[in-house]
Order: structure tokens, then sequence, then C-alpha cells
């Protein structure tokens, strides 16, 4: 059986998100995207993790489907963090990054 990398990857995106919005400043503005980007960028795993149990070949097609949605939202959030940023910020990019490959990876 072939290992599925995409499962390890999403999670892990989805953690690195979680530890990088600890990070973050608590105005009101990121708040909105802290709340946003938490659940979309743990979503991600989330459905793509039970899209591997799912019931039929169209349940799996779903789920994925629901993954693709959330990993295409997180990278807006991300973006638009790298919007407002005023620094280079070296893990926002690296999630940008990986944020990208795991939308095309679908």
């Amino acid at each position: 059986m072939r290992e599925n990398n995409l499962l390890g990857r999403t999670f892990d995106f989805g953690v690195r998100c979680l530890k990088f919005l600890r990070k973050l400043p608590s105005t009101s503005e990121y708040q909105i995207i802290k709340h946003q980007l938490g659940k979309s960028s743990t979503s991600v795993g989330a459905n793509y993790e039970e899209a591997q149990a799912g019931s039929s070949k169209a349940d799996f097609k779903n789920k994925v489907r629901i993954s693709l949605k959330e990993a295409r939202e997180s990278n807006y959030w991300l973006r638009v963090l790298q919007a407002i940023d005023e620094n280079n910020n070296d893990e926002l990019n690296s999630l940008i990054v990986e944020s990208k490959e795991i939308k095309n990876h679908y």
C-alpha cells in the first residue's frame, strides 16, 4: 500500500498555521483573520482525513472537494496577512508556498 503524503502534509499545515497564529497581534483585524485561518487551515486536513473513510466514491470526492475549498480559503487568508504585514516574514511566506502546493496537489 502506498503512503499518502497529503495526509501528513495537510495535518502539518494546520498545526503550523495554528502555531503561527499565536504570534500575531490581538487587534480586531487580526482576530478576524486568526479565527478564519484557524478554522480553514485545520479543516483542510480534517476533511481530507475524513475522505479516506468515505462511504462511497461520491462521498470521498465530496470530502476532497471540501478540503480543496478550505485550502483555497487558507491561501486567501495567508495572502491577506502578507498584504497587511509590513515585514517580510519567512514563516508566512513558507505557509503561503505550502498552501499553494497543497491546493495544486488536488
